[in-house]
């Protein structure tokens, strides 16, 4: 066997070798990007029970919580809140109460 040949040899087989690394780390890379792709899992928070209870707690007749007690929560006087949300709904359609898609 020649320099030359022994040259080729080593060529063909660092050809070989270079493209069984690159398709397996391209294969990996791929196998990855799939993987993280995958959709969310939905958890159900019961956000209009939610609604329901802070409703009852706070804001209707027979509140679970006095105003001295919402004051403490939320850092607000009820009267002030109450004046805010009928402002931002005589002034502002966002705020104005509408059908939805759930009805």
């Amino acid at each position: 066997m020649s320099a030359s040949s022994s040259d080729e040899v080593f060529e063909e087989r660092f050809d070989e070798v270079f493209e069984e690394i690159f398709e397996d780390t391209f294969t990996n890379i791929v196998e990855a990007q799939t993987s993280n792709q995958r959709s969310r899992a939905y958890i159900e928070r019961n956000r209009e029970g939610g609604q329901d209870r802070l409703w009852n707690d706070y804001f209707s007749e027979d509140a679970t919580f006095s105003s001295q007690i919402f004051r403490r929560r939320f850092r607000m006087n009820k009267d002030l809140f109450l004046r805010i949300v009928y402002g931002l709904s005589e002034n502002y359609p966002f705020f104005q109460h509408r059908r939805d898609a759930t009805g």
